[in-house]
């Protein structure tokens, strides 16, 4: 009897059996040989690439989230000394703009690159242009020569980083675990990005608070070490894109997927509209200076709270996934993510804004886990990296676009106006969406329909 091969990737501590080694296993003319399989891994942990993955993904969301609390204060604190809280609040709204602007344009390409080139090589080179960004505001900070042109350059730059990386990595985490365990490791990614999410703007805002250039040495020192982690990526799968048709062609295939899978469609601009109404990191400075009055260390800490509520749920999450009713819990959790900000923007005591926020967190992360699940379980392998570009400049826009539009507004309404406003608005868009995709309403599982392509007939090659 022959052995079937095992359908996950093989470790990179592993290599696959050559021809001269499977002869061994049995003779020749007796069945059509294929590797030993080894029994496949009940937790992503198990496999070391994923361990270095998420390991990478830890380390550079924390210098993400100091660097990113960093560059809002010294922005909001910069433009104070020449304007008013408006004019000021119109800047931070400005920094969110213009790391937007080059992920829009780059989009139709950046998915395609995932999808075509080596998706490890390319986490490499957008970790290594991070690298070089957070160099730049060390030194500059350190010289004290920091000005708003060179914080809105260095967000431009960062844009194009994160448009290029995003498809990429949300990409090569299905390659590196079974299909079976996807969920959890989802939710292990999720665990690291929210926990270090809390972590980030803590260290960021005691850094800052000793030597203000010691927050982006900081990052640099943390960036370095996901560099470090990606590199002991060993060999993964990589997709074939099918036929031979023109670039152009398959960019624009990946993109008419989207919009025909009304699942994967309705969930992704549920969070785009949801996330860009509701959303109120960028005013988080003008809570922390003008109304709550507690300093950098207060801002640090309101920028964590969110992530403490959702590193409870998505660790909840690791040890009891979602099995059931999949697409009405998230509708019920986005409804929730909205309530919680209407609070947040009412409230005047620290405590109370500590606990809306967190709230707020665990409901954003109860919505992103079954979101993304959905997402990479519904999506086939040669069309992650397009889909995922389509993700990654939804969530961008209600994050980049929604901190701008949260200025803006707050310029216009006043900050606890724009807060309440978009909570509302939050709640209105689930409502719509309940009714507008019933396909989100009726996921009872996980599992994607019958006609999706299954992953494991995608031609695949490996990738050394």
């Amino acid at each position: 009897m022959c052995v079937p091969a095992s359908p996950w990737p093989a470790d990179h501590h592993e290599e696959k059996l050559g021809a001269a080694q499977q002869s061994l296993i049995a003779p020749p003319g007796r069945c059509a040989l294929k590797p030993l399989a080894m029994a496949e891994p009940t937790h992503p942990f198990q496999i070391a690439n994923f361990r270095f993955y998420w390991a990478s993904r830890f380390s550079m969301t924390i210098a993400q989230n100091a660097m990113i609390i960093v560059i809002g204060w010294q922005t909001y604190t910069i433009a104070r000394e020449t304007m008013g809280p408006s004019a000021a609040a119109a800047q931070l709204g400005l920094i969110g703009l213009l790391q937007f602007v080059p992920l829009f344009f780059s989009t139709p390409i950046t998915g395609w690159v995932a999808d075509r080139f080596d998706r490890r090589w390319i986490c490499r080179a957008t970790v290594s242009l991070q690298i070089a960004c957070a160099l730049i505001l060390t030194v500059v900070t350190y010289a004290g020569a920091m000005t708003l042109p060179v914080l809105f350059g260095v967000a431009i730059v960062l844009g194009f980083g994160r448009a290029f990386g995003g498809p990429a990595f949300s990409a090569l985490a299905p390659n590196l675990v079974p299909r079976a365990v996807l969920p959890t490791a989802i939710a292990l990614s999720s665990i690291s990005w929210q926990v270090g999410t809390i972590i980030g703007p803590a260290l960021g805002g005691i850094a800052y608070a000793a030597a203000p250039f010691a927050a982006y040495a900081l990052a640099t020192a943390l960036f370095i070490t996901g560099f470090t982690c990606l590199m002991m990526i060993g060999p993964v799968p990589r997709t074939v894109i099918p036929g031979k048709a023109h670039p152009l062609r398959q960019i624009a295939d990946g993109l008419a997927y989207v919009g025909q899978n009304k699942l994967v469609l309705g969930t992704i601009t549920l969070d785009l509209f949801a996330v860009f109404l509701a959303g109120t990191t960028a005013l988080l400075p003008i809570y922390a200076h003008d109304i709550l009055k507690v300093g950098p260390v207060g801002l640090s800490l309101l920028a964590s709270a969110p992530a403490v509520g959702a590193s409870a749920t998505a660790i909840f999450f690791s040890f009891r996934p979602i099995k059931t009713n999949v697409g009405p819990k998230m509708l019920w959790a986005v409804m929730v993510y909205g309530t919680a900000t209407i609070v947040f923007g009412v409230s005047q005591t620290m405590a109370l804004s500590l606990a809306a926020l967190a709230i707020a967190g665990a409901a954003d992360m109860f919505s992103v886990y079954i979101r993304q699940s959905l997402i990479q379980l519904h999506t086939p392998d040669d069309k992650r990296g397009r889909v995922g570009a389509v993700s990654q400049l939804t969530i961008s826009a209600s994050n980049e676009l929604g901190e701008a539009e949260s200025g803006f507004l707050a310029a216009a309404l006043g900050p606890v106006g724009a807060v309440l406003v978009g909570g509302g608005g939050a709640i209105i868009v689930t409502i719509l969406w309940t009714f507008l995709f019933p396909s989100i309403r009726r996921a009872r599982t996980f599992d994607p329909s019958e006609d999706l392509p299954d992953p494991d007939t995608i031609k695949m090659e490996a990738v050394t």
